[in-house]
């Protein structure tokens, strides 16, 4: 394939100059001395020859690839967080990079053969990304160039990109008691494993503590906790069923994901209650199907593609340690309203 491929000399010669000028001029060299008309002489037969820089070459001397390994476990199989990708991609190619993508499915043999692999190939840095928001054992290999964590933290002391969960939590609290809703909220999902274990989830807990902070400092407390082993909606299902055979009912339930907001619709819909004349729902995520429940469902946005171009800005800008929490917007939809009666 490269044996046709134009070269700076085949520029420098169509625009009779020497390679020296030729280069300077396509590189942006100031102060070359040159003409205009020797630039566009260089412009031109770099146009019409196709000629391409020579990457290769280029990164020996600037030890620079323009290359980003992306190391992930699950997220590029996964529609939930596909996001992450798409805004890595946009932020990698408008800074002129290119985004190496693998994802490990969590085997750990095979994690440590393709950064390896990448690392070969020199790549400028690399973000090592999680589906679920979780503290992550990152693997010795890549701590000696540039690393950004996204949707996860470690213990080592790397920037990570997260969703803003304790101020989400907040929000969503938040909308509640805005429509009048203080004796009768009810959350769904508590979960010892998840609030309990970073390595299970970070999301968890965070979200606890913003929805709790929100409702305290407006004086109010939970009507009701369920616990749920799973966040999906065979459980959202059953435990929302255990809240309306209690007295007295909720006047609003927050469910800690949409999975669960799903699996509580069809229990209030079987029950003969409609979505939010009866009772309001909340959630988190945005995944695609509550735009499509009946009545739309209200929940806060996981921003994945905010996230995933963060990530970027932050390996090539050369980022501080910490975490960089990214906002999770509110989707404003139909599934609130004041308390009946």
């Amino acid at each position: 394939m490269g044996r046709n491929r134009a070269t700076l000399a085949d520029v420098a010669r169509r625009a009779g100059l020497s390679k020296t000028a030729a280069s300077m001029v396509l590189n942006g060299r100031e102060g070359t001395r040159l003409s205009a008309d020797a630039h566009q002489r260089v412009f031109a037969a770099a146009e019409e020859l196709g000629y391409r820089p020579n990457v290769a070459a280029r990164s020996l001397r600037t030890r620079k690839t323009a290359t980003i390994a992306f190391v992930s476990d699950i997220v590029a199989t996964t529609r939930f967080a596909g996001g992450l990708i798409r805004g890595a991609l946009d932020a990698a190619r408008e800074r002129d990079h290119v985004l190496l993508i693998t994802e490990t499915q969590g085997d750990a043999t095979f994690e440590q053969y393709a950064i390896e692999a990448m690392l070969d190939r020199q790549v400028d840095g690399v973000i090592y990304a999680a589906m679920a928001t979780r503290r992550l054992t990152v693997p010795p290999a890549i701590l000696g160039g540039p690393v950004v964590l996204l949707n996860a933290t470690s213990s080592d002391d790397l920037p990570c990109v997260l969703p803003d969960d304790d101020r989400a939590g907040r929000s969503v609290a938040a909308a509640l008691l805005e429509h009048g809703h203080r004796d009768g909220i009810a959350l769904i999902g508590r979960n010892r494993l998840k609030e309990g274990d970073p390595e299970v989830s970070l999301a968890a807990e965070a979200r606890l503590n913003g929805i709790r902070q929100a409702l305290g400092e407006a004086g109010v407390t939970l009507l009701a906790e369920s616990f749920c082993t799973e966040w999906l909606p065979e459980h959202g299902y059953a435990a929302t069923r255990g809240l309306l055979n209690r007295s007295p009912r909720p006047s609003a339930i927050i469910c800690m994901n949409d999975r669960l907001a799903f699996g509580a619709y069809q229990a209030l819909g079987e029950a003969g209650l409609t979505v939010p004349d009866d009772i309001s729902v909340i959630s988190f995520d945005d995944d695609p199907i509550a735009a499509w429940l009946r009545p739309g469902l209200t929940t806060t946005a996981l921003p994945h593609e905010q996230m995933g171009r963060r990530a970027v800005e932050l390996l090539l800008d050369g980022a501080p340690t910490g975490n960089a929490l990214v906002p999770m917007p509110m989707r404003r939809r139909r599934s609130l309203a004041p308390p009946a009666g």
